[in-house]
């Protein structure tokens, strides 16, 4: 069963392909995820009678929060924890299969950025490294491995290292990848100017109580003005996705094949769309989540681009303030 379906997963390519994959995939959640089967029931929906993307009900992203969501009955190998602040209700992510989160999350990295072996990879992520259950510091210590490249690591304040650890690998002839939750990149760039130009920085967004929040320009110019750089990179994933899109620049987000954003009526929860210039609440489906459930109504506002890409332009309103990749 795992290997019909993650080959189905990784080898959608084009439009009809992925509703193909996506509804085949509703169905099977719509039967063998409990609670899924149960929120579709009091919605009053006949699974069975859908036959579009843009018709499959998207499970409140604050059901991780209060509930297990498995699907197939699976026991989980491993419990991703959303990041939030004492006292907030953190979301579970209960995994079943770790071989597909590593498959996916490989598999994007080799689309947008290439072999992670040409990689030096840097960690500035002090608020997650101070917790368990953090599927960032999963994701960025796994790319580390999979780079295979020494000089590169987590590091919390030392920043004289992470300079040196630069310049040791220019000198071996690597590229550089920081990967930083915004605080601590701006705690860098507050160290002085230093010449990154030929660096890769992604944000991951999130001040977690540090600073005072700011708009992702003005974090991204900061930045650019510190490290010499021609953009600033963002990752844009959460506890409850096993994928991840990517933003080379502009806050610009594009997924991988398997992954696709829909926006969907702020008056209307059921109303979704991908037409270009629309704008309202971010839905996303995400196949690689074959085990807990799919499709679901993330608390994110967003706005539609050419191509599918989408930009992320702020939260709902009471909704939780939490962890990558947001900046309000």
């Amino acid at each position: 069963m795992r290997t019909e379906i993650t080959e189905k997963i990784f080898s959608v390519a084009g439009d009809s392909v992925f509703q193909e994959a996506a509804l085949e995939i509703f169905r099977f959640q719509a039967s063998e995820c409990p609670l899924y089967n149960e929120y579709i029931r009091l919605l009053g929906i006949d699974a069975g009678r859908v036959d579009n993307i843009l018709s499959i009900p998207f499970m409140p992203i604050s059901f991780f929060r209060e509930h297990t969501v498995m699907t197939g009955g699976k026991e989980p190998e491993a419990i991703f924890l959303s990041s939030g602040t004492a006292g907030m209700r953190r979301s579970r992510h209960a995994v079943a299969d770790m071989r597909l989160y590593d498959e996916s999350l490989e598999r994007t990295f080799r689309i947008f950025y290439g072999s992670p072996e040409q990689y030096v990879i840097i960690g500035l992520l002090p608020s997650y490294l101070e917790r368990e259950g953090s599927s960032l510091i999963y994701m960025v210590n796994r790319l580390m491995t999979l780079s295979g490249n020494s000089l590169g690591g987590f590091l919390l304040d030392d920043y004289p290292a992470l300079f040196r650890a630069v310049d040791r690998a220019r000198g071996a002839g690597l590229k550089v990848m920081i990967i930083g939750v915004t605080f601590a990149l701006l705690d860098l760039a507050e160290r002085g100017p230093a010449d990154l130009h030929d660096v890769i920085v992604i944000e991951t967004g999130g001040m977690k109580g540090r600073r005072h929040e700011m708009i992702r320009d003005e974090v991204h110019e900061i930045l650019k003005g510190a490290f010499s750089l021609p953009a600033v990179h963002s990752e844009y994933g959460m506890t409850e996705l096993l994928s991840q899109a990517y933003s080379a620049g502009e806050g610009l987000f594009s997924t991988p094949p398997w992954m696709k954003v829909l926006i969907r009526d702020s008056h209307d929860p059921m109303a979704h769309t991908c037409e270009e210039g629309a704008s309202g609440g971010i839905s996303i489906i995400d196949l690689a989540n074959i085990w807990s459930c799919s499709f679901i109504a993330t608390d994110d506002l967003g706005r539609m681009h050419h191509g599918g890409t989408f930009e992320v332009s702020g939260r709902y309103d009471n909704s939780d303030i939490r962890g990558c990749s947001l900046l309000i």
